[in-house]
């Protein structure tokens, strides 16, 4: 007997790995934080709720620290603060022996509010006011210039002022990597950033400290930074040889990634992360390399933020509702959204549901609780099959999503920090309408 002909049906793979013996993909439950209970931390402090890692925060910091240590004599770490500005993990970041390193006169003055001392904070950014600069040099800070304006305001200041300033100049290059961020500081190739130098030790009102670079962000190619650090070192050189002028200090900015998936990429950030010593063995090679005699190595400056912080943070939240989309596929909706969840727009962020479930998943498109068709936190995942009131977890969000954060929609959450004895701190309190009556004045 002939059998009867069906029609061949593609279905299209969202997400997962693509496999002809249809490969189920189990779903890891990441039930606590720490040795305490995501449970238990949403009962005590809400959903959605922030929690951060002190244990963790200390462990990728000693990672980071001694990879550039065994390989350079004198290393400065300068924590940023726009990648998390909560004064607790600014302080803890300082007790670690950062310095700080600000791009706006908001943070300077938080970094002088978290007792830093001034000539410990790093002025970074394009936008620093007459009054910012004024205060900065009053105390004694490093001023890293960004373009000719700032430095033709630093040197009317300087004329009025009896303290000198303590300046760089941050500068940008061809480092081999797309896009090349020429937005800030002054370019390498085209000889803008010798041009400024020039112009700083022929005014005499200044005193040149350092040169500062930093590249991009999310950089995956370590050599980058080695043609980065080689790139001030020959600056540094020619400062000696013009003007038998030696800088005291070398800062090569942040950028490094973390473990995090960028959105498009085919492996996972933890495959391709590379880790501290890969960046930490092209920037010191260049700078032992370079021409700079040995008693005159100046100190390395690093301002990395992400790299350090986004694996300690979390973002624990609660499932909404289940929904159908038109074309069959599933959808999740949680209550955490891209208000709060900034970096999902070009991060494939980690979510774990916080116990264990079945080995069944299904292709997802989970939502945030917004009333905008953006409000996207996963494109497609396979996820598995939660309900109503189950929890998740979203892991590495300690970098930029406390601080890009929107109130749209919802009111802003707790913020938790599990110290190293395992003890639960609120260090930041949630919003509630009454914050917004403070601010707001009516008329009518």
């Amino acid at each position: 007997m002939k059998l009867k002909y069906e029609r061949p049906v593609v279905n299209k793979i969202n997400a997962g790995m693509p496999d002809k013996y249809g490969m189920k993909v189990k779903t890891t439950a990441l039930t606590q934080i720490d040795n305490i209970k995501i449970s238990d931390l949403i009962a005590q402090y809400g959903s959605p709720v922030y929690v951060l890692s002190q244990k963790t925060i200390e462990q990728t910091f000693a990672q980071a620290k001694r990879a550039f240590t065994n390989r350079y004599p004198k290393v400065q770490f300068a924590w940023s603060y726009k990648t998390n500005y909560l004064d607790a993990v600014c302080q803890l970041y300082h007790q670690l022996g950062s310095w700080a390193e600000v791009v706006s006169g908001f943070e300077y003055r938080k970094a002088l509010q978290n007792k830093v001392e001034g000539k410990h904070i790093i002025f970074n950014g394009p936008d620093k006011s007459r009054q910012d600069l004024k205060l900065a040099i009053e105390n004694g800070s490093l001023i890293h210039i960004d373009h000719f304006d700032e430095l033709y305001m630093l040197m009317e200041l300087a004329e009025t002022l009896s303290q000198k300033p303590k300046v760089a100049i941050r500068v940008n290059m061809n480092t081999g990597i797309y896009p090349q961020w020429d937005r800030f500081g002054f370019n390498y190739e085209n000889g803008e950033a010798w041009n400024a130098l020039n112009r700083i030790m022929l005014n005499g009102k200044m005193e040149l400290v350092g040169l500062h670079t930093h590249i991009g962000t999310y950089i995956l190619t370590p050599a980058a930074y080695g043609v980065a650090a080689a790139k001030l070192t020959e600056l540094a050189v020619s400062l000696a040889k013009k003007y038998n002028h030696k800088i005291k200090y070398i800062d090569m900015g942040g950028g490094f990634a973390s473990k995090n998936t960028l959105k498009g990429a085919y492996l996972s950030g933890a495959d391709t992360c590379p880790t501290f010593d890969a960046y930490a063995e092209a920037i010191t090679n260049a700078i032992i390399n370079s021409e700079i005699a040995p008693a005159d190595l100046p100190t390395l400056i690093l301002e990395t933020g992400r790299a350090l912080i986004d694996d300690a943070g979390y973002l624990l939240g609660t499932v909404l509702a289940n929904k159908r989309l038109a074309d069959g596929r599933r959808s999740t909706i949680i209550d955490i959204g891209i208000n709060m969840l900034f970096t999902s727009f070009w991060y494939e962020h980690e979510i774990y549901p916080a116990k264990e479930t079945s080995v069944h998943t299904e292709d997802t498109t989970i939502y945030g609780p917004l009333c905008m068709n953006i409000d996207v936190i996963r494109p497609a995942v396979q996820f598995p099959l939660l309900q109503k009131d189950d929890q998740v977890v979203i892991k590495r969000i300690g970098a930029y999503n406390m601080t890009q954060w929107l109130q749209f929609i919802t009111l802003r959450p707790n913020i938790v920090l599990i110290d190293n004895n395992g003890k639960t701190h609120i260090i930041r309190t949630a919003e509630t309408n009454a914050t917004f009556l403070q601010h707001e004045r009516s008329p009518f």
